[in-house]
């Protein structure tokens, strides 16, 4: 395990991440103890989303964006 002090990774930051891509362990560290561990993220196994998986289970009244006079009244400061 091989310590790079924190101003030496910020000046070979892009060298060190291809380090840590190739599965070299990298560790940061302040006056050569160790701090972080510079490792590759693992990709999500999630799949990807697909539109339209909740057509026809969804009802929008027509009247959903119609203004609610008793709210417009308190808003504007008037009396119903």
């Amino acid at each position: 395990m091989e310590v790079y002090n924190i101003g030496e990774a910020r000046t070979q930051l892009t060298k060190l991440v291809e380090m840590a891509l190739s599965g070299k362990e990298i560790i940061i560290g302040k006056r050569n103890k160790p701090l972080v561990r510079l490792s590759p993220v693992k990709k999500s196994k999630q799949a990807k989303r697909k539109g339209g998986y909740l057509k026809g289970k969804i009802h929008i009244a027509p009247d959903f964006d119609e203004p609610f006079k008793e709210i417009e009244d308190l808003f504007y400061g008037r009396s119903s």
